[in-house]
């Protein structure tokens, strides 16, 4: 669905380009050219409507739709790239890395101890220094 969807789309771009580059401006004489527009209204003379303005218009809401479709389809697939919220969720911010411990808890040390004979032990933990708190300031 979403290839032929997709063939549709690329078919109404084409379309819509050559469509739009196939139309004249409203003021293409060389009255227009110097301010001249040959009617009083705001926005100059206005003719009926061509069968290119016709496709033009057709073209442009095709265009939209297939816009929206792919959209909708994309965000509905299956795979569901992961957003840049979802990362910065998943992944500790530095200071949750090199956050300092509270006074009295354990610390557990990177090194696991040896004996003298070359066994090893089990790692061990170590009280975290206690820091005095600053004195306030007068």
């Amino acid at each position: 669905m979403a290839i032929l969807l997709t063939l549709v789309h690329y078919i109404v771009c084409i379309f819509l380009i050559i469509v739009v580059l196939l139309q004249s401006g409203k003021a293409a004489d060389l009255a227009g050219a110097f301010g001249g527009m040959g009617s009083q209204t705001v926005f100059g003379p206005r003719g009926s409507a061509t069968v290119l303005s016709k496709a033009t218009t057709i073209a442009a809401v095709l265009f939209m739709v297939t816009s929206l479709s792919l959209s909708i389809i994309a965000t509905r697939g299956g795979k569901g790239g992961s957003s840049v919220l979802d990362k910065a969720k998943a992944a500790p911010t530095q200071q949750q890395k090199n956050a300092t411990p509270q006074p009295g808890s354990t610390v557990p040390l990177t090194m696991t101890p040896v004996g003298p004979n070359g066994e090893k032990g089990t790692p061990q933990t170590v009280p975290a220094p206690v820091v005095p708190a600053p004195a306030p300031a007068k």
